[in-house]
């Protein structure tokens, strides 16, 4: 999860899909923002990483350890299925891989996420500590983790990116009941999780997410 930012009170639930997740776009999603985010990452592979990324407190390579820690950590969330506790596994990239192989491993977690949440049937639920959610929360939170800290990157290193729209509104449906409507919906994301400020609205300066399902 994005831990950078301080926690706020969580809004109420939203309406809960009781089609099971493998009928749903979410592993699709998954896969096609995994790619666009290590495509662009890819371009800016001999750019100095030891940048700190956007506002974080990490580095751009450290950034993309956080980012891989979350995809399979969810992943194993839905697997473990836990109700009171994070998973004993933790991944990470091998540090001393070049930004392209790291990229691979990035890869290699998303698809891992993706393909659990295809076969983990509607009705699971697992613990996180914003909400325990289901598998579409937990490929949208994969989905938040791959594309805002990719704009956290691409930002130091002087690339030119925001989040596609099209998932970007599927995550602000699932996770952000509070989005402001009338903006496009990366714009919306970023400001959600704190990135920019948007026309009359002050940048966050605590955000959360809403993963929760009954």
């Amino acid at each position: 999860m994005t831990a950078e930012h301080p926690a706020v009170t969580a809004v109420g639930p939203d309406p809960v899909d009781p089609a099971p997740a493998a009928s749903a776009p979410w592993p699709d999603l998954v896969a096609a923002v995994a790619e666009e985010c290590l495509a662009v990452l890819l371009k800016g592979a001999d750019e100095d990483w030891s940048r700190r990324a956007g506002d974080l407190d990490w580095t751009c390579r450290q950034t993309l350890d956080h980012i891989a820690l979350g995809l399979v950590g969810y992943a194993g969330l839905l697997t473990a299925r836990p109700r009171d506790r994070y998973i004993t596994l933790f991944a990470s990239i091998d540090p001393e891989a070049s930004v392209p192989a790291c990229l691979e491993g990035l890869g290699i977690a998303a698809s891992l996420l993706g393909t659990t949440v295809r076969v983990t049937p509607g009705d699971v639920r697992a613990w996180h500590p914003w909400g325990h959610s289901d598998a579409a929360g937990f490929a949208a939170m994969g989905i938040v983790e791959l594309a805002v800290h990719t704009y956290d990157i691409t930002r130091a290193l002087g690339l030119s990116w925001t989040p596609p729209d099209g998932p970007a509104a599927a995550v602000l449906a699932r996770l952000f009941p509070d989005a402001p409507p009338g903006h496009a919906p990366s714009a919306a994301l970023l400001w959600c999780t704190g990135r920019i400020p948007l026309p009359g609205l002050p940048r966050r300066t605590e955000w959360q997410w809403y993963g929760g399902t009954p």
